[in-house]
C-alpha cells in the first residue's frame, strides 16, 4: 500500500504543479469577471473536459506522433523543458496584469488549452507514463485526481479568491512557477541523459 501511495504521489505531485490548479484559479476569476455565474460554471465544465481530453489523447497517440515525425521522448523532454522553463521565467519576472479580457467563451481556448493541457502536462504526461516506476495506469489515476482538483478550484473560486486574496494568489502562482522551473531544468536534465 505505502509503495502505491509513492508510486501515486510520484505521479501526481508534477502533474499538480504543471497544471497549477490554484493558477488557474487566479486565471479563470480575470477572465471571468464580467461572465454571469451560471455561464461560469459551463466555461468551467468545457475548459476541464478540453483540457483533459487534449492530455488523454497526447496520452495515447503521443508516441505514434513522435515516430512519425522521427522524434524521440527525449527530443520532447528537451524541448518541452525548454518551453516550460520559458514559461515559468516569463510568469515569475512579468508582472501581473490586471483587468485582462477575452472572448465569453474562453473554456476551450485559452483555458482548457493551453492553460490546462499546455506543454507542462503534455510533457510530463508523456514522461511520466514512460516511467517503469509509475507506469501508464498510475499516470492516469494521478490525471484524474488533478483534473477533479481543476473542476474544485474552479467551481469555488470565488469563495477561494476572496479568502486568499488576489495577492496570495499570486504569491501562491509564484512559488508554483518556481516549481515548474525547476521541474524543467529536470526534464532537460532527464532529456540530456538519454
Amino acid at each position: 500500500m505505502i509503495e502505491w501511495v509513492a508510486k501515486f504521489l510520484q505521479a501526481f505531485i508534477p502533474l499538480f504543479v504543471a497544471i497549477d490548479p490554484i493558477g488557474l484559479a487566479a486565471v479563470f476569476l480575470g477572465l471571468g469577471q464580467a461572465v454571469a455565474p451560471g455561464r461560469r460554471q459551463k466555461i468551467a465544465r468545457q475548459a476541464t473536459w478540453t483540457g483533459g481530453l487534449v492530455a488523454l489523447g497526447f496520452l495515447f497517440l503521443g508516441q505514434t506522433v513522435f515516430k512519425a515525425l522521427g522524434i524521440s521522448v527525449s527530443d520532447f523532454q528537451i524541448a518541452g523543458g525548454l518551453i516550460l522553463f520559458l514559461i515559468a521565467a516569463r510568469d515569475l519576472i512579468q508582472p501581473a496584469t490586471e483587468g485582462e479580457k477575452l472572448a465569453e467563451d474562453f473554456g476551450v481556448v485559452p483555458l482548457g488549452m493551453p492553460l490546462i493541457a499546455g506543454p507542462a502536462l503534455i510533457t510530463t504526461l508523456l514522461v511520466l507514463a514512460q516511467n517503469q516506476t509509475v507506469g501508464l495506469a498510475v499516470t492516469l489515476l494521478a490525471l484524474a485526481a488533478n483534473l477533479a482538483i481543476v473542476i474544485f478550484t474552479l467551481r469555488y473560486s470565488e469563495w477561494f479568491g476572496r479568502k486568499v486574496t488576489p495577492t496570495g494568489m499570486r504569491a501562491i502562482s509564484k512559488i508554483i512557477s518556481m516549481l515548474l522551473a525547476a521541474i524543467a531544468v529536470s526534464m532537460i536534465r532527464h532529456g540530456l541523459k538519454e
